[in-house]
C-alpha cells in the first residue's frame, strides 16, 4: 500500500463551517481518505459530514482532540455515533477501548504526551517510541496518530523510532505542508499523514492558494512517492508504422502486463502457425487482412479486430496491398 493522504476538513484542530463545500472539491478531485475533529460543528452537521464522505466512495476519519478525560469518552461515543470508518487520536486508551470494543471502527490513538490546543506532543524521542509501543500492543489499538512535527524534537528521528518500534500503521499529523516533508513521511516508513489547515489556507507549494489547486498538487506529489504517476506518453500509430521495415516485419512497440504490443506489416500469405500458450489480439489500423482458419476465413477491416485463440492454426493474407496491424499477445508472433 502507497503512503496514504488524509484530507482533514479543520483548521486549527477545529472542523470548518465550510467543510460539505470543501468535501465536494476533494471528492471530486477524487482524495479518496478525508477527516474532521470532534469539534467545530454539531454532531447532526458531523454524521451528515460523514455520510457524505462514504457516499462518495471515500474512507472517513474522526480525530480526537479534547484533554479531558470526560470529554475523550464522550468523543469515541460520539465516533460511533457518526459512524466513522477510523477514530484518530486520544491518549486514554483505557477508557476509549472498552467504548469502540466490537465497533467497526478502527482505533489509532496518540502516542506520548498530548497539552494544549491547538495541540503540542510532548516529552523525548525514547518516552513517545515507548509509549508507542506499548499503546500498539494493545488488543483494539490498530494504528498510531504521531504528532510528530508538533514535537520539539527532531521530527523525521522522532518518526522513524516510533515506526521501527510497531508494526502496526503510524499516521502522522500536525504541520505537514510542504513536499519535502511527505517525503520525509514516506522515507521514515509511515503509512500516511493528514493535510488540513495548509490546504485549506493555501501554504501548499502549488500554482495557487485555491483549494483545488492545493490539493491538486498535493496529490501529484504523493503519486509521485508512490510511483502512481505513469512515465508514458500518446503514441500515433500512423507515425508509429511510417518508421517500420518491410512487409511480413513485426516489432515490439511495448509491453503492458507480460503481453508485448507489436506492430506488423502483411502482404501476401503467411505459412500455417498457431500460439503453443498464449491467445493473440489482431488489430487492423490499415488495408484489409485475411485471416485464414481450418474451418473458416474472416475479413478484418480497418478499425476491426479479431482474437486468436491458443493451439488453432491460422494464416494471415494481406489482401489488396499492405495491411498494417497491432498485434497484442504474450511472445506473439505476427
Amino acid at each position: 500500500m502507497g503512503l496514504r493522504f488524509i484530507f482533514m476538513l479543520t483548521r486549527n484542530d477545529r472542523t470548518v463551517e465550510d467543510a460539505a463545500q470543501q468535501l465536494q472539491t476533494a471528492l471530486g478531485l477524487g482524495v479518496r481518505h478525508i477527516g474532521f475533529k470532534d469539534i467545530g460543528l454539531p454532531i447532526a452537521q458531523l454524521k451528515a459530514l460523514n455520510a457524505a464522505i462514504k457516499a462518495g466512495g471515500a474512507t472517513s476519519y474522526l480525530e480526537v482532540v479534547s484533554l479531558d478525560r470526560e470529554s475523550e469518552i464522550a468523543s469515541a461515543r460520539a465516533a460511533l455515533e457518526i459512524g466513522v470508518d477510523v477514530l484518530l487520536g486520544g491518549t486514554r486508551a483505557d477508557d476509549v477501548l472498552p467504548v469502540v470494543a466490537g465497533a467497526p471502527v478502527q482505533y489509532c490513538p496518540f502516542p506520548g504526551r498530548i497539552a494544549g490546543h491547538p495541540s503540542v506532543l510532548e516529552g523525548s524521542i525514547d518516552e513517545i517510541a515507548e509509549s508507542a509501543t506499548a499503546l500498539a500492543a494493545r488488543a483494539g489499538v490498530h494504528g498510531l496518530d504521531l504528532l510528530a512535527y508538533r514535537s520539539k524534537e527532531d521530527a523525521p528521528a522522532l518518526m522513524k523510532a516510533v515506526c521501527s518500534a510497531v508494526s502496526k500503521p503510524v499516521y502522522i499529523a500536525g504541520s505537514i505542508d510542504t513536499p519535502e516533508r511527505i517525503a520525509i513521511v514516506k522515507e521514515c516508513g509511515a503509512a500516511g499523514f493528514t493535510i488540513g489547515t495548509a490546504a485549506l489556507d493555501g501554504k501548499y507549494p502549488a500554482d495557487s492558494m485555491s483549494v483545488p489547486d492545493q490539493l491538486s498538487a498535493i496529490i501529484r506529489d504523493v503519486a509521485r512517492l508512490n510511483n502512481h504517476l505513469s512515465p508514458f506518453s500518446k503514441s500515433n500509430l500512423s507515425a508509429s508504422f511510417s518508421g517500420l521495415p518491410a512487409s511480413g516485419s513485426a516489432v515490439i512497440s511495448g509491453e503492458i502486463n507480460g503481453m508485448q504490443i507489436r506492430l506488423a506489416r502483411f502482404a501476401g500469405q503467411s505459412a500455417w502457425n498457431f500460439e503453443l500458450h498464449d491467445d493473440k489480439l489482431v488489430f487492423v489500423h490499415k488495408g484489409t487482412l485475411l485471416m485464414t482458419f481450418r474451418d473458416r476465413e474472416e475479413t478484418i477491416e480497418e478499425g476491426e479486430f479479431i482474437v486468436v485463440p491458443h493451439g488453432v492454426e491460422h494464416r494471415t493474407v494481406g489482401i489488396g496491398g499492405m495491411c498494417e496491424a497491432v498485434v497484442i499477445g504474450a511472445g506473439v508472433g505476427a
